[in-house]
């Protein structure tokens, strides 16, 4: 038998079950359930999260939220960012907001944050709602904010690069005016590289032309759980 990622991460997770019991789980909270799963699956998990994310189309997102920390230490950073998720769908009602691994997935479509016409100037309303998100991240410092921008397939190649990169650049400045710490932004632009409808209908463009956060603990977050789960 062929053991693939997928194989062994399931072993892993069964075994880890069958220990703790199939009700314990099911009524576990958040840190418990990264206890029971374990720093064993963590590695293996990341792999296939990293890996399914960028088939849904954006593998440099899918890479930073595939890591996944594992055990007690992770089941806390867990818990952090499920109350961090729920801050943001309870702001920003017009974001698509999930929960993956360790960190927060977060999609904005052009009608929560757009831009100018064939540039990187925000618009009243893009500036008007990433201004809740601010607000989230202000109440969350340990965080690192990846920020992907995407375009539809109208355009060049290099074009296309150049206006996303340069939205996504204009996002990271307006955060940084609003006090967030340039340190915690990363920045890049995709182009038209990782659609996620088709580029032949203006509704499937429209979805295209999007921002794309990736929302991982940072350094800080990461040692106070496991000084967290060293003291329990």
């Amino acid at each position: 038998m062929k053991f693939t990622k997928l194989n062994i991460a399931a072993f892993m997770i069964s075994g880890s079950l069958l220990i703790t019991s199939c009700e314990a789980v099911q009524n576990a909270n958040n840190t418990q359930k990264g206890a029971a799963i374990g720093t064993a699956a963590g590695a293996v998990l990341g792999g296939i999260l990293g890996n399914n994310l960028g088939k849904g189309g954006n593998a440099p997102l899918g890479a930073v939220l595939g890591g996944v920390v594992g055990g007690v230490a992770g089941g806390v950073i867990g818990n952090k960012m499920d109350k961090q998720a729920k801050e943001i769908k309870d702001v920003l009602p017009g974001a698509e907001v999930e929960r993956v691994g360790e960190g927060i997935k977060v999609t904005l479509h052009e009608n929560t944050v757009n831009f100018d016409f064939n540039s990187s100037t925000l618009t009243t309303l893009a500036k008007t709602n990433l201004d809740k998100l601010v607000t989230v991240l202000r109440n969350n410092p340990d965080t690192n904010i990846n920020i992907y921008g995407h375009t539809d397939s109208i355009g060049s190649d290099e074009v296309n690069l150049r206006i996303s990169a340069q939205r996504a650049a204009a996002v990271k400045n307006y955060f940084t005016a609003q006090g967030i710490a340039s340190s915690r932004l990363f920045t890049e632009g995709l182009g038209k590289s990782s659609p996620v409808a088709s580029n032949d209908t203006d509704a499937g463009r429209a979805q295209n032309r999007r921002v794309e956060f990736a929302i991982t603990a940072n350094e800080k977050m990461i040692n106070d759980a496991a000084q967290s789960a060293g003291s329990n």
